[in-house]
This record gives C-alpha cells, sequence and structure tokens, in this order.
C-alpha cells in the first residue's frame, strides 16, 4: 500500500491521484488521498487543534479536485492558526432546525414506544405549541426566551400541558446537545426561576360505581353499535384488559381449552407476556366473535375496514351514544373492577394487581415474585363474571 510521509512541497499531481493505489498518499502538510479497496477515494486534513490530532473529511475524488482539495487545506489551516475549530465550524454549518432535530428524535424513541399514538401526541404538541415559535429556527440559535414563549403563556392555566411540551423541548435540545448541535440546554434547568411550582393535578380515568356496571353492559347490548364492538367493550370488562389489548387480540391467542387468552409481550404496557384466564362468559363473548369474521385474524374486526382492527373512538362512542361519555372510560373499567374486587371480595392485593398486568412491588421484591397468581386470578375473573350477570 501506498502510504507516503511528507510535509514540505506538495507531491501529488493529477495523474498521482488517478493512478494511485489502495493507501494513503500524502501531498504535504496533513493533506493526503485516502484510496479504498473499492476504489472510491477521498481527501483528508490531518490538523492538530488544542493539542489534539483531528481528521477532517474534505470530500471525494474526482467531485474534489486536488486544487480544490489544497484550496480547502489552506483554509483550513488558516482557521486553526486563527484559533478557531474548523470541525467545530463545519457542525456548526449543518445545525438543523428545531422542527428537523425533532423529527429525528421522535424516529429514533418510535421503537421504545408501543402505540402510534404516543408519537402523534408528542408531535402534535410541539406542533401546536413550539414549532410556531421555535419550529424554523437553528436549534444553536434557540433562547432562553424563545422556550419560555413556548410554555409561559399556559403554564398557569394549562400546566401539565406546559410540562409536557417543555419536557419534549428539552428532550429534543438534549439530543442536539449530544450532537454538538448546541452547548447548552435552553429548556433545562436555566429557565427554571421564570415557571413558578405550579401543584400537579392528578387526573383520573373516569369510571362508574362498580354495582353500575352491569347495567350499563345491558344497555350496550340495546345500543345501535355493530356487534363487534358490542362484544370487544363487553369481552374487555370482563377480562379487565386494557381497551388496546382487546382491540387487536387475534385468534392464536385464544386457547379454547385451557380457557385462557395470551396476550403478547408486544402489546403490553409492562412488555410481558400475559394470561388471561377466561370466564364462561369471556368465552361466550368469542363464541359470538366468530359471526364477525372477516378473513383475517382479529376476534373483532373493525366492520367499516376489513382486516383492521376496531379503533380506540369506536368503543368511545358506544359510551358516548348510550349517555355514559361523561362518566365514564373505556380505561376506567378497569377501575370499576378494582374497587369491586377490594370491596366485594377478600382476594389479596397482589392478585387484583396481577389481574390488571400490574407490576408487583419494588424493583427489588419483583426480583422474587416469579408467578403470576393464575389460579387464584381464574378464580376472581369467575367471580367477577358472575357478579356482573346477577340478575
Amino acid at each position: 500500500m501506498g502510504d507516503k510521509l511528507g510535509d514540505g512541497m506538495p507531491q501529488l499531481t493529477a495523474a498521482k491521484v488517478k493512478n494511485a493505489g489502495v493507501g494513503k498518499h500524502h501531498d504535504g502538510q496533513g493533506l493526503f488521498l485516502r484510496v479504498y479497496e473499492s476504489g472510491s477515494r477521498c481527501w483528508v486534513l490531518r490538523l492538530t487543534v488544542d493539542g489534539r490530532r483531528r481528521e477532517i473529511g474534505l470530500g471525494g475524488w474526482p467531485e474534489v479536485s486536488l486544487a480544490d482539495a489544497r484550496a480547502k487545506a489552506f483554509e483550513h489551516r488558516a482557521a486553526v492558526a486563527s484559533g478557531r475549530d474548523p470541525l467545530a465550524d463545519k457542525r456548526r454549518g449543518d445545525v438543523p432546525t428545531f422542527r428537523e432535530a425533532a423529527k429525528r428524535v421522535l424516529d429514533a424513541n418510535r421503537a421504545r414506544w408501543r402505540s402510534d399514538r404516543t408519537a402523534t401526541l408528542w408531535w402534535v404538541s410541539l406542533e401546536n405549541h413550539a414549532f410556531p415559535i421555535i419550529g424554523d429556527l437553528a436549534v444553536n440559535r434557540i433562547s432562553q426566551s424563545d422556550v419560555l414563549r413556548c410554555v409561559e403563556p399556559m403554564w398557569a392555566t394549562r400546566t401539565e400541558t406546559a410540562r409536557k411540551v417543555r419536557q419534549r423541548i428539552r428532550t429534543v435540545l438534549k439530543w442536539c446537545q449530544a450532537h454538538g448541535y448546541v452547548q447548552f440546554n435552553m429548556a433545562g434547568e436555566v429557565i427554571d426561576g421564570a415557571l413558578p411550582p405550579m401543584p400537579r393535578v392528578k387526573s383520573h380515568f373516569r369510571s362508574l360505581p362498580y354495582g353500575e356496571v352491569a347495567d350499563a353492559l345491558a344497555v350496550v347490548e340495546e345500543s345501535g353499535a355493530s356487534p363487534s364492538a358490542k362484544l370487544c367493550l363487553r369481552f374487555t370488562v370482563l377480562t379487565a384488559a386494557r381497551s388496546g389489548e382487546a382491540r387487536n387480540a387475534t385468534w392464536d391467542e385464544i386457547d379454547f381449552n385451557a380457557c385462557e387468552w395470551t396476550i403478547p409481550e408486544e402489546r403490553m404496557k409492562a412488555a410481558s407476556e400475559h394470561r388471561v384466564p377466561l370466564s364462561n362468559a369471556a368465552l361466550d363473548v368469542l363464541d359470538q366473535a366468530k359471526d364477525c369474521h372477516d378473513g383475517s385474524d382479529l376476534v373483532f374486526p373493525s366492520p367499516l375496514k376489513p382486516g383492521r382492527p376496531l379503533s380506540e373512538i369506536t368503543l368511545t362512542k358506544i359510551l358516548r351514544d348510550i349517555g355514559l361519555a361523561d362518566r365514564a372510560t373505556v380505561h376506567g373499567f378497569r377501575a370499576s373492577f378494582r374497587t369491586w374486587a377490594l370491596e366485594q371480595t377478600d382476594t389479596p392485593w397482589a392478585v387484583c394487581e396481577a389481574a390488571l398486568a400490574h407490576s408487583l412491588g419494588d424493583s427489588t421484591q419483583q426480583i422474587y415474585i416469579r408467578g403470576d397468581a393464575y389460579t387464584k386470578r381464574r378464580k376472581l375473573m369467575d367471580q367477577c363474571a358472575q357478579y356482573l350477570e346477577r340478575p
């Protein structure tokens, strides 16, 4: 391989560049041509900046000629002589706008979010409250006052929204900081003094008293909703499942012999497979759901979009149509179940939590809790079904 050293007079010619073999071919004063086995060639300048040896890519040949490479090398050497860092200058030239950086952060986080809805809410909040103010600014031009203009107007009246927007701006700028685009995070502690502490308002999902759930299901049965939607809502209540778990249920997850529904880890909030013991009432719902089959593997397919699951709005619309939307949410039926289990049964706390697929105890306790109280949960789910089907 060629690896000629030299820091004096230029050593390369246009012909030598064209015919150079694999390796490094030095032109002098830190400039060299690197030739790869693939035949591609690129110009590299080696400099010492603040006592550290650095290499800067100047582009590939033939797009960048020998003369062009020497001119670029001269500019970078002059920058170092004047106390500047050419690499830092180059990074600043590629600084993204806040909107561009946010898109890259969003794409990087999609893999860890289990729902497309999370990504949608994340982006929409920035679109509504951040992009109109800082979306088109290069991230290194965003100031503390810019961030405050995004969150300060709603800090006292819509505190939780403001907190989320600030946190998401902070996350984007943290990514920019890690990539060298900004030196300080302007949404971090530097603006704490301008945002007075506000009490956190805990908002819970609206839920019916457990004594009214059976009547609500009876009203749902008489509603004009599609059979698939009504059965899905009933199945959700009978299994104390989350809406998305039930709406996306597939037939291969159901074991009729074992009377069991196994939800795969990728659909679980805790990212762990969850077995649900099915009561006779839940199995009856599944038998009826066979009539909704649309050729896909979905248990509760959308009647409007074959092959697609029911939307979250579909189940919410049922509650709205029967006049319960102001008192209950689909998720709220889990709270109704938990309260019933507490007040109407002697089921241990851990069993009730396991039925809701909640993590048991702190991180240390979870190391030692290996079971899922399945047998006890089966008894609990049977009791729940019997309670809901009482006269």
